[in-house]
């Protein structure tokens, strides 16, 4: 089928689970809160994600897997949120959402962010501390880690936990719905691995940066089930559990799912560290910072969503020029 025709089918893959793992979020949604739904829905889409880093990072791709770490982060606060923006702006006018939670989410984003930023700032000043690009990745890691799982805590006790509410007849039961995001996960698991034995010869014969390849191509595919996601709900004015999706995942990249890999780059014989290229750098302060502004007053038009593609629109334009 060669690398191109795999891609096509692994995209296609993946919209299908994409589909399909949406509609389990969105009955996830009738009966558990904005924050419980977000944090499961997040911890099974970012699942894939960190199994394609650690296939990648065996396989050598150290640059791809921050490319496509960050580039999981700017396809959800930019494009994602973007698009559930605009669709449910052009329905519903207006959205509104509870402001604190929103914003407690966006500011937690931008914490992450500033914590990656150390490192990646010390390595291209070229300060006396990157030469310790490792040990500081390392303590760096450790701190985010810690603060994910406070965050994590403190998301479930202030939403009042994830206990069962009052839903409409016909809605799935809560173990149908996790059996299929468990298998829905699996799936794409399996994707994940067919992506890096194809990602080599596809960005060669389709002529872009590397990346190009993890910013935007790995990225998407590896977010498909957020994307998908987020935009239904939003879609029928449910804003809440939209934004508690959205940015669950980004959160979850920043604070577990890079952090994670870094600690594990030794045994896997991939070097990744928290040190990022200027462009990445740059795009994921601009994403964190944005996604503040957009959030602080609690509420959406389809104007704020059409800048925020259009801000991924540039990001992604100018990886695929990025020399890497």
């Amino acid at each position: 089928m060669g690398a191109v025709g795999g891609f096509i089918v692994q995209a296609t893959a993946l919209a299908c689970l994409a589909a399909l793992v949406s509609r389990t979020v969105e009955q996830l949604g009738l009966r558990w809160s904005p924050a419980a739904t977000g944090i499961v829905q997040a911890t099974v889409g970012n699942l894939p994600e960190l199994l394609f880093g650690i296939f990648a990072l065996r396989a050598g791709l150290t640059s791809v897997v921050q490319a496509a770490l960050v580039g999981s982060v700017l396809a959800n606060v930019l494009l994602v949120l973007g698009l559930s923006f605009t669709v449910g702006g052009l329905r519903h006018g207006t959205q509104r959402f509870v402001a604190a939670d929103a914003r407690t989410s966006a500011v937690l984003l931008l914490v992450a962010a500033s914590v990656v930023a150390v490192p990646s700032v010390t390595a291209l000043a070229h300060t006396p501390a990157a030469a310790h690009e490792h040990a500081l990745s390392d303590v760096a890691s450790v701190v985010l880690l810690v603060a994910y799982a406070a965050a994590l805590v403190a998301s479930l006790r202030s939403s009042g936990g994830s206990g069962p509410r009052l839903v409409p007849e016909g809605a799935w039961p809560v173990s149908l719905a996790l059996g299929v995001l468990v298998a829905g996960a699996g799936a794409a698991t399996l994707v994940s691995e067919w992506l890096v034995s194809d990602l080599r010869p596809a960005i060669h014969l389709l002529g872009m940066s590397s990346t190009f390849a993890g910013v935007v191509v790995v990225a998407i595919a590896g977010n498909a089930v957020e994307h998908v996601g987020g935009v239904v709900l939003a879609a029928k004015d449910r804003t809440d559990h939209a934004l508690a999706v959205i940015l669950q995942s980004p959160i979850q990249v920043l604070l577990g799912v890079f952090p994670l890999l870094v600690l594990l780059g030794p045994v896997l014989g991939g070097g990744l560290t928290l040190a990022l290229p200027t462009l990445l750098l740059i795009g994921l302060a601009v994403g964190s910072v944005v996604t503040v502004a957009v959030v602080v007053d609690g509420e959406s038009t389809w104007l704020e969503g059409l800048c925020l593609m259009g801000l991924y629109i540039v990001v992604a334009a100018a990886a695929w020029w990025h020399v890497g």
